[in-house]
């Protein structure tokens, strides 16, 4: 599965992670990929309050790793952005973040691209004049609507 979109503004953004996120399934691994600035940590927080978080959704650019306790399980927001080393990730506990029982988004996953497992689902986000351009991708077999109309 495969898809691009292009969204005029972050509403829009917001609106395709509401649509997403109903399903996303426990263990789902889904990387969130874009230069600084182009909605990842918009996308996870939409997502996240979507799965029915009522509290404060921080970015977890300093912390690297924020759980947060859903409807549907335990959601881990990992944000790589920096780390200097893929050894840093087991300094974070990964192993214990990919237990098959969390949802988990990853903000800059080329970071630990030698040692992550590979995506469920991957979102890139890059900017294409005054719209955003989204691709998503799934492992085949997996099919997701995005929620919003192009």
């Amino acid at each position: 599965m495969s898809d691009k979109v292009w969204l005029v503004d972050e509403g829009q953004l917001q609106k395709m992670a509401r649509g997403v996120a109903p399903q996303l399934r426990p263990g789902d691994l889904i990387f969130l990929s874009g230069d600084l600035g182009t909605g990842k940590t918009t996308f996870a927080r939409a997502t996240i309050q979507e799965l029915g978080f009522k509290g404060v959704v921080s970015s977890p650019t300093f912390t690297l790793v924020e759980t947060y306790q859903t409807r549907s399980g335990p959601v881990i927001h990992i944000d790589l952005y920096r780390l200097e080393h893929e050894a840093e990730l087991e300094t974070i506990g990964i192993r214990d973040h990919l237990d098959g029982e969390s949802i988990c988004l990853i903000e800059w996953p080329q970071k630990g691209a030698g040692l992550l497992p590979v995506p469920d689902i991957m979102i890139g986000l890059e900017y294409a004049g005054a719209r955003r351009r989204v691709t998503v991708t799934g492992r085949p077999g997996r099919t997701l609507n995005l929620g919003i109309a192009e």
